[in-house]
């Protein structure tokens, strides 16, 4: 069980964490202290017709379904697709945020993920959160292959919550994995592997008692 504890969760774009442990954060966010960290608006991807920072505005609504403060969250202004030509500017910043939080859990891409953008996070992630527990989240879309060693049970509940959270981004009804029988069908996948109807899926880094 975890509970009373500082939970970071660090998403190179909005909509990832939600994406992929959407369930996790909503059950989290009921006896834990969560903090959201988003790196790029993403604004040169954004579907045509949609304003700048669109993505921001989304996650603000997605974070109060899943139980966020809106003061728990912090947004940055990287480039999508090329955050690795900032990986210096973005250490100093998790280092910041390491010092101003100090979170017992830091919730990253995992190791495998593919997308340029998660890759930097994860590496950054490592150097600046090693004395912290960490956890991989997955994507199944950017990853060839998944360390699925850590699972949370969720309830029916989590996955509706989970659901509405990911619906806040209308932006990207273009995704083809932005489906709710995906996600349904996945988490039963992730809950058979552990005995329960639902579960989501972690690629355990490091964990400290």
């Amino acid at each position: 069980m975890i509970k009373g504890k500082k939970i970071l969760l660090l998403a190179p774009h909005p909509d990832d964490p939600e994406y992929a442990c959407g369930g996790s954060i909503a059950r989290w966010s009921k006896e834990n202290e969560l903090y959201y960290v988003a790196f790029s608006p993403c604004n040169i991807s954004l579907p045509e017709g949609f304003a700048e920072n669109t993505l921001y505005d989304e996650l603000m609504a997605s974070a109060g379904i899943l139980g966020i403060p809106e003061g728990n969250i912090t947004t940055f202004d990287f480039p999508v697709r090329r955050l690795s030509e900032h990986r210096q500017d973005i250490l100093e910043e998790m280092v910041r945020l390491r010092k101003s939080i100090n979170p017992d859990i830091v919730v990253m891409p995992n190791s495998n993920d593919i997308h340029q953008d998660h890759k930097a996070i994860y590496d950054e992630g490592l150097r600046a959160y090693k004395h912290s527990s960490m956890l991989g989240y997955e994507l199944p879309w950017n990853s060839l292959q998944f360390i699925s060693n850590f699972h949370v049970k969720l309830s029916k509940d989590d996955m509706t919550t989970k659901w509405k959270a990911i619906s806040a981004y209308r932006s990207q009804e273009v995704r083809a994995y932005k489906s709710e029988d995906f996600f349904e069908g996945l988490a039963r996948v992730r809950g058979l592997q552990v005995g329960t109807e639902f579960a989501e899926a972690f690629e355990l880094i490091r964990w400290v008692l």
